[in-house]
């Protein structure tokens, strides 16, 4: 591990700069623990560096040893999100640091140090007052928790890791950085009990449903921040205010902001044998590439929180194509475009594509307004999304009971 110098100190004044310039740090508290928090410290001495390529994504290692400390300090102080541990695909029960693997290898990222621009902005989203408590769900490598110690003192922090790898990486880092919050390994969905309640609780992990601990643990008043996405990627961040007796309502944020779902929110995997196209085939009124948008992945999550897409390219015999598969109902559309035009065809008691049509040209036809326009309201039986552009009661959508296959009517 590399100790602060003047070149650290340097590079953490450009980046306080850099992110004021671009809007994500906005307050003199928040610019403080930017200057003050070294981000190699948390980084140990790798990452890795992403790569598209015809055979897949590619995961390079960069290590200190590697590039030296000058250009290791160039690469820590980026605005980038830089993965800090994966899985090999070679060899999948692993987790692998960027010191252990020789060159670039396929994986699944399974730990990073999120983008400095998007932490701060997060953090001010919060809006944390001094003496407030904090949770924070997915410690990861501990520099967010760094920036939130800074803030408001060790004693006010309580972060929870699942990962007891990087729980552990996590610790040495804060300790040697001269930090001592509540560090606990373990699901951050069930929260933290013996050290509630929260005035402020945040995480960096996506969910598809809000945790009832999250709610119970908090104070009358506390602010969640939160994204939340589902199985085809629809990501927003939502703010809530929770009003106590289990109950709980908040907007999205218009921000684009996405994180690594948490794990007992990740979806199944899709079955290896798929289905045939079967079912009655029309045109569609729109085609498979408004899931291709932001707000369209986020619509057709919302008419269809349990089905997964999945995209086949096509080749000089077969027309591409996109599946949509329901595994908790039994249920799948496929997609598919021709020269002469496009086609659905649909299988199951829900018909997928229907669902998800339905959702776009409500939202079309109210004006297609932003996501801060959609509100999320939780009572201790049911959770639901509204937008508030339509008095029409279809405009509401049930988010799922538990993170797997389950949902309720609000």
């Amino acid at each position: 591990m590399i100790t602060t110098n003047p070149a650290s100190a340097r590079l953490r004044r450009a980046l306080a700069d850099r992110l004021e310039a671009d809007g994500d740090l906005r307050t003199p508290t928040w610019r403080a623990a930017v200057e003050q928090v070294p981000r190699e410290m948390f980084l140990g001495e790798g990452v890795y560096r992403r790569h598209d390529t015809a055979d897949g994504t590619l995961w390079e290692p960069i290590t200190l040893a590697r590039v030296g400390e000058a250009r290791w300090l160039e690469l820590v102080y980026e605005d980038t999100t830089w993965v800090t541990q994966l899985t090999p695909l070679a060899q999948p029960s692993e987790p692998a640091e960027p010191g252990q693997v020789p060159g670039a290898v396929q994986g699944v990222p399974t730990s990073s140090s999120t983008l400095p621009g998007l932490v701060v902005r997060m953090l001010e989203h919060l809006e944390v007052q001094d003496g407030d408590r904090v949770l924070e769900i997915g410690t990861g490598t501990g520099y967010s928790t760094a920036l939130i110690c800074h803030r408001l003192g060790n004693d006010q922090v309580t972060s929870v890791e699942i990962d007891p790898d990087v729980a552990a990486r996590a610790a040495t880092a804060l300790t040697a950085a001269g930090h001592r919050p509540t560090l606990i390994t373990g699901d951050g969905l069930a929260g933290h009990p013996d050290g509630a309640p929260y005035d402020r609780i945040i995480a960096a992990c996506s969910v598809r449903t809000i945790p009832t601990a999250w709610i119970t643990q908090a104070t009358p008043g506390a602010r969640i921040l939160t994204t939340m996405s589902g199985w085809l990627y629809g990501f927003g961040l939502l703010a809530l205010e929770v009003t106590g007796d289990g109950t709980a309502h908040g907007r999205f944020l218009r921000d684009t902001v996405s994180f690594m779902p948490a794990r007992p929110h990740a979806a199944p995997p899709l079955p290896a044998d798929l289905p045939a196209p079967e079912g009655e085939a029309r045109p569609p009124i729109y085609g498979a590439s408004i899931l291709d948008e932001w707000m369209g992945r986020f619509l057709a999550q919302l008419a269809a929180p349990t089905a997964q897409r999945l995209h086949l390219p096509g080749d000089d015999a077969t027309p591409p194509a996109d599946l949509l598969i329901d595994q908790a109902t039994g249920s799948h559309a496929w997609l598919t475009s021709t020269d002469t035009g496009s086609l659905v065809q649909q299988h199951g008691p829900a018909r997928l594509w229907d669902q998800i049509e339905h959702t776009y040209q409500l939202w079309d036809q109210a004006g297609r307004p932003t996501q801060d326009h959609f509100t999320v309201h939780i009572t201790p039986h049911a959770q639901s999304v509204r937008v508030d552009t339509s008095d029409d009661p279809s405009g509401s959508w049930p988010l799922p009971t538990r993170p797997g296959v389950g949902m309720t009517r609000a």
